[in-house]
Order: structure tokens, then C-alpha cells, then sequence
């Protein structure tokens, strides 16, 4: 039953304005996951808080801080290998958080650990990334390019929560840490560049001696 007064096509006009405002939140929010490209989860500025939904798994409050303890943790990396961080003690180990494989700013990073590998292996370093995706995404990853490190599957985002990394929907923030020798997180990146974030990573640990 119409409203008296109106017309079909004059109701039709605020519906279709708020379905086109409702597209237009849809969009933004769709690019808020924080990495730096358009064609990846979180391309625009992950500050834009009101445009988060909410994750697949809780999203934790706060990052963990240097000085804390990095959280005990035990999962099978994409090439079997069990990781233990416990067990990694006397080796400096970065552990860096990313949104999605394989898309630009994620394998511009990865790709930027593998070149200066070298770096990481003179400092007799660990290195391992972590995403929501699972061991064969990140399989295929790691074979495509030829990534010479750990990545942790990371689908109920529990690995992110342990660390204080959020995800938005689904997609954990482009996050780093590097735990020094003791097990102490001794440097975080909280809003990481990928270009140029390998030497940041090596220069973290070379200071941290």
C-alpha cells in the first residue's frame, strides 16, 4: 500500500540514495585492512577506524610492547616444520604479520627478506610471517617466490591476538616484531612500509645484539 500523496517513482527516489550510500560504506571498508596498494586487502589508511567490520576472529585492544614476553606458541609452518618459539631462544626471531598472499604489498615484503637474506643469515636470525591464509596458500606462496623463510597459518587469528595484532575483516595489520635472544620483544613496527622493511628488520636485530 502506497503512502497518500506519493507517487511510485518519488518513493523510489530516497531508496535508491541510500542504497547508493550503503555501497559507497560497503567500498570503503572492503579497502581498509592496511597494507599500500589498491589491488590488496587494506589498501586505504588503516586508521579510518569507522569503516572496520568486524574480524573473523576478535581483534585485541593493544600490541604487545617491547620488554614483553613473546607469547609461547606451537604451529606447523607451510613446510612442516613445527614452530616452537620456546624453543627458538638464543636466536634473535622477527615475526611479521601480513594481510594476504600473494597480493603486491605482501610479496613486495616477502621479497624484500628474501634479497637480503644474506643479512638475516649472518645474523643467525629466524624469521617467520603470519596470515590468516592456510599452508597451501602459503605454500604456493613461498614456491612462487622462492622465499627462503617460515610462514604460520594463522585462520582463527589466534597467533594475531597473542601478539595484539587486529584484523579487519579477516585480514591481520601489516605489523612487526623482533624478539631478541632472551625471548623479549625488543622492537615493534606497528605501521610497517613494505619497501625497504627487510633492512629495517636487520638493523632492529643487529642492535639488539
Amino acid at each position: 500500500m502506497g503512502l497518500p500523496g506519493a507517487s511510485p517513482r518519488a518513493i523510489q527516489q530516497p531508496m535508491k540514495r541510500g542504497s547508493l550510500l550503503l555501497m559507497g560504506v560497503l567500498s570503503v571498508a572492503c579497502q581498509e585492512k592496511g597494507s599500500t596498494s589498491a589491488s590488496e586487502p587494506g589498501a586505504a589508511n588503516s586508521g579510518a577506524a569507522a569503516a572496520q567490520a568486524p574480524a573473523a576472529a576478535a581483534s585485541p585492544t593493544s600490541l604487545l610492547t617491547v620488554g614483553a614476553a613473546a607469547p609461547a606458541l606451537e604451529v606447523k609452518a607451510h613446510n612442516g616444520e613445527v614452530v616452537d618459539l620456546t624453543k627458538l631462544r638464543g636466536k634473535p626471531v622477527v615475526v611479521y604479520f601480513y594481510p594476504k598472499d600473494d597480493t603486491p604489498g605482501c610479496t613486495v615484503e616477502a621479497q624484500g627478506i628474501r634479497d637480503d637474506w644474506s643479512e638475516f643469515t649472518k645474523l643467525n636470525a629466524v624469521v617467520i610471517g603470519v596470515s590468516t591464509d592456510d599452508n597451501e596458500s602459503h605454500k604456493a606462496f613461498a614456491e612462487k617466490h622462492e622465499l627462503p623463510f617460515l610462514l604460520l597459518p594463522d585462520k582463527d587469528g589466534a597467533i594475531a591476538k597473542a601478539f595484539g595484532v587486529s584484523l579487519t575483516l579477516g585480514y591481520a595489520k601489516r605489523v612487526s616484531f623482533v624478539i631478541d635472544k632472551a625471548g623479549k620483544i625488543s622492537k615493534v613496527f606497528p605501521n610497517v612500509t613494505p619497501k625497504g622493511h627487510a633492512k629495517e628488520l636487520a638493523a632492529a636485530i643487529a642492535a639488539a645484539g
